[in-house]
């Protein structure tokens, strides 16, 4: 137990880390841009506060989404702890010693990583605090006739104050109520600046995700001369073009479009 311990707390160790949480933050951008996709659906945000209520209602979701939070926090920390260590020390890179050949994003990673801690603050309490803790964000109703597929939205008062979310039908027409997190994306991609700060942020993704997607691969011993072209096939067009580029393209159609 020792050992593991020592090994955990060796620079490797939390190379390790660093790689197997950013490679599971890897995972969870690719299914939240899914998602978040919904928004450019012209219909009132039905879908979109549908899976929003189903992310923060379904209990195995949940669940992850507690793993994807500590994973965060980790994440932070442990890039703290090393690039402090890397200060004190030669400067090393994730898994090979770094070269007047590096990139500049290999060697502003910790000016990336602030800029994505900020972001996710600011994010996170701008939606998903708002959405979960407070009374700010309002109800919609969603009628849809069920014999010809039409959906109509209106904003619902409930009754209750413990009122969540329902679901059912009632003269051919299937009544959803949910929370009407559409509406608090529209506000705040009304926003210049929040636009502006959305898409820096999004610059940053890409050069944080082009490094850090193949560090972590070479970290991890997982380099292979067959395999690592489709490595940083992957972290340069996937991760580094078409996922930031999926969500700054969101603030910025709000804002010309629907503000």
């Amino acid at each position: 137990m020792s050992e593991f311990k020592q090994t955990f707390n060796s620079s490797l160790g939390k190379k390790l880390i660093m790689a197997l949480t950013g490679l599971f933050l890897c995972t969870f951008l690719i299914v939240h841009l899914g998602g978040n996709l919904l928004l450019f659906k012209h219909d009132d945000g039905y879908a979109f506060n549908v899976y929003a209520n189903f992310l923060t209602h379904f209990p195995p979701i949940e669940v992850i989404a507690y793993i994807l939070y500590l994973c965060i926090i980790v994440h932070a920390i442990y890039a703290l702890v090393l690039t402090i260590a890397n200060r004190k020390a030669r400067p090393v890179g994730y898994a090979v010693t770094a070269s007047d050949n590096a990139t500049w994003q290999s060697k502003n990673m910790g000016l990336l990583g602030s800029i994505l801690l900020l972001f996710i603050v600011i994010h996170m309490s701008d939606f998903w605090y708002r959405y979960k803790y407070t009374s700010s964000v309002h109800f919609m109703e969603y009628r849809t006739d069920l014999s010809s597929g039409v959906t109509q939205a209106v904003e619902f008062t409930p009754t209750s104050p413990d009122f969540e979310n329902s679901v059912q039908t009632v003269n051919n027409f299937e009544i959803v109520r949910v929370k009407d997190l559409h509406a608090r994306v529209q506000t705040s991609f009304s926003q210049l600046w929040y636009v502006i700060f959305y898409v820096i942020a999004m610059v940053a993704v890409s050069f944080h995700l082009k490094h850090g997607f193949q560090s972590a691969f070479r970290t991890l011993g997982w380099v292979h001369r067959k395999y690592t072209p489709i490595v940083e096939f992957i972290g340069t067009w996937l991760f580094a073009v078409i996922i930031p580029l999926g969500f700054a393209l969101m603030p910025v159609v709000y804002y010309f479009t629907r503000s």
